[in-house]
């Protein structure tokens, strides 16, 4: 039983490790993650040693520690075999080609948005996000829309455990404003949000759902606000269709 406990203990910290790095987005040394987990830094070393052999980690530096190529392996893995990022990401470079602008797909990972998948628009516009970035769930329309399927009580405590403000204060932080906002963007098939989390941006986003109409991901057009501002209604439109048609493509049941 020792053992066993012991095994399971060196798997959390190692998952704990690959939490960090990815959370952090850079490399760091291994005193960095020793502080961070608050783990003794021999059993920090000896696990950071154990995860670079196995190419699970890699020393970009002789100082420090960051992700290693095994991971993207089992990412791409992942993801090739998942039906609604398959359809997704069709959709996605269809819309994108119909916009002629960035198009991204987005899933919650916990308290956070994950974006993962991008096709970027041919305009001279260019979003400071990419593929793999995480913001709070209240900072995006995409992140309110992520929780619009969950009881009431689910979404407010989501909301009070992680709405914190953006970088232009213009994200709510209500966790019961939140909650509603959510509820009613998702049973709209629609959120919109301007300048919420970065200066005259705009975000257009629907949810995919599946067929317990639970919401699996979102697809959105991140352009400049004023041309979301002047072309609302046809994006608007475009973007609900795209979202309709990967649930279709999954075998959804699609909310008229």
């Amino acid at each position: 039983m020792a053992d066993s406990r012991k095994r399971v203990g060196a798997i959390d910290r190692a998952l704990q490790i690959l939490d960090i790095l990815t959370e952090r987005g850079s490399a760091m040394s291994s005193y960095e993650l020793a502080r961070t987990t608050g783990a003794p830094a021999s059993t920090i070393y000896k696990i950071v040693d154990e995860l670079i052999e196995r190419e699970m980690l890699t020393r970009p530096s002789e100082n420090t520690i960051w992700l290693g190529p095994r991971l993207m392996r089992y990412g791409l893995t992942y993801r090739a075999n998942v039906n609604v990022y398959s359809a997704a990401a069709k959709e996605m470079k269809r819309l994108c080609a119909e916009a002629g602008e960035t198009v991204q797909i987005c899933a919650r990972d916990g308290g956070m948005m994950t974006v993962i998948d991008m096709a970027r628009g041919d305009g001279h516009f260019n979003v400071a996000s990419d593929i793999g970035t995480r913001v709070p769930l209240n900072w995006t329309a995409s992140g309110r829309l992520l929780l619009g399927h969950l009881e009431e009580a689910e979404r407010v405590q989501i909301f009070a455990e992680t709405a914190r403000p953006s970088e232009t204060g213009q994200a709510e932080i209500d966790p019961h404003v939140l909650s509603e906002q959510s509820r009613l963007e998702f049973e709209n098939r629609l959120a919109v949000q301007m300048s919420a989390s970065e200066y005259s941006v705009a975000c257009i986003a629907s949810p995919i759902c599946d067929v317990t109409g639970a919401c699996l991901a979102t697809i959105s057009i991140v352009l400049p606000q004023s041309k979301a501002e002047s072309s609302l209604a046809s994006l608007t439109n475009a973007v609900q269709r795209a979202a309709a048609n990967v649930e279709k493509a999954l075998g959804g049941t699609i909310v008229a």
